[in-house]
């Protein structure tokens, strides 16, 4: 093919509705993040990628993609951020492939498909699906208005294809669109709409990751794990609970900074995957991990587990103390759990012990957690 091709794919998106406390590409599914797996997807079909990321996260991008990936900072909205990754395309390049993050597992054939239809002479190529449910149009009080044909419609999905010069001019106004293909056709181009296919999903919600897990080759087996750990206070040490701190509480003895939630998660997701336990990988005898933060000692479990194959499906913690009382920040903490394990599904409960024990009569703190995981093959699909 004549001229470069380059692919944009946005990474913006903060994942609020995902509930993950990180940005959406940056949560984990299998043994990758959502980025690297578009990256991965879209790079045999292209010579250029350029990826726009949160300002927040900027280094985090450049140290997951690496050099030959160009990493340039989003706009407040989808089509602000392709604007900017427009920016950064070279001046040779006659085909652009935008595509989003949150569709990490579109397959390179799809890519493909899509730049044989723009060398074939089309300004402008999509992929979509048939609609399978009957939509309705409402108007501002609830009523139908109209019921469109569902034999004319299409979900569409991305990567979508456009001759540059057609692109530039439908962003020369700074329009705003749910999708590039809407700009362009406004501009006066006609856009073609191919077949795509299931894998090329968005990945917006927990739920809609676990049906991307169905294209990673995974087994059907799911492993558990539990794990407990416990603190007594210590006068002068800050409280660090659920990867957060809490001011004005006395803290815990330890060798880290104590979070026993975070460290029952990670002796939990040790157990289920039988990498030993937090003292074998992080105990007293190795001193770089001296006042280690839960998030790290989390971090670094992640990191242990997924080198060995192991995926997170979930994992729930319960706290047993007296206090803090975590009611009024439990969110806060599931987020910063979650955000250290890349966006796993954390719960997070709290009891107590009606004055018995350690916990009961004040003198530590203690959690308790179960962890389920699951092998991720090593067979691409």
């Amino acid at each position: 093919m004549s001229g470069q091709v380059a692919a944009i794919i946005a990474a913006a998106g903060s994942g609020i509705r995902f509930g993950a406390g990180l940005p959406k590409a940056l949560i984990q599914l299998g043994n990758r993040t959502l980025i690297e797996h578009a990256v991965a997807a879209i790079s045999p079909a292209v010579d250029q990628i350029i990826v726009t990321a949160p300002a927040s996260h900027l280094g985090q991008f450049q140290s997951l993609l690496g050099d030959a990936v160009i990493v340039v900072v989003g706009g407040q909205s989808r089509s602000e951020s392709v604007r900017a990754g427009l920016a950064a395309v070279s001046s040779d390049t006659k085909y652009v492939l935008i595509h989003d993050a949150a569709r990490a597992l579109a397959s390179t054939d799809l890519a493909n498909r899509i730049l044989s239809a723009l060398q074939n002479g089309e300004a402008a190529v999509i992929p979509g699906s048939p609609q399978v449910d009957t939509i309705k149009s409402v108007d501002a009080k609830g009523y139908v208005t109209t019921t469109p044909n569902r034999a004319d419609l299409r979900s569409i999905q991305t990567p979508q294809g456009f001759e540059i010069s057609a692109l530039k001019k439908a962003h020369a106004t700074s329009g705003e669109g749910t999708d590039d293909a809407a700009l362009v056709e406004n501009a006066g181009f006609k856009v073609l709409v191919i077949e795509g296919e299931e894998r090329a999903l968005k990945i917006t919600t927990p739920s809609d990751l676990a049906t991307a897990y169905n294209f990673l080759g995974t087994t059907k087996e799911f492993l558990t794990g539990v794990g407990v750990d416990a603190h007594a206070f210590e006068v002068g040490r800050e409280l660090w609970l659920g990867c957060i701190n809490w001011p004005n509480e006395v803290g815990v003895a330890g060798h880290s900074d104590g979070d026993v939630a975070a460290h029952a998660i990670c002796d939990a997701l040790f157990a289920a995957t039988g990498l030993g336990d937090l003292g074998s990988n992080f105990g007293v005898d190795r001193p770089e991990y001296a006042g280690a933060s839960g998030a790290k000692l989390l971090s670094e479990t992640l990191s242990i587990i997924t080198k060995a194959g192991f995926a997170i499906s979930n994992v729930s913690v319960q706290v047993i103390g007296n206090r803090p009382k975590l009611a009024g920040r439990r969110k806060e903490a599931i987020a910063a759990l979650s955000a250290a394990l890349n966006g796993a599904p954390v719960s997070l409960l709290a009891t107590t012990t009606d004055g018995l024990g350690l916990t009961g009569e004040g003198k530590g703190i203690a959690a308790i957690a179960s962890a389920l995981v699951f092998k991720v093959s090593s067979n691409p699909r």
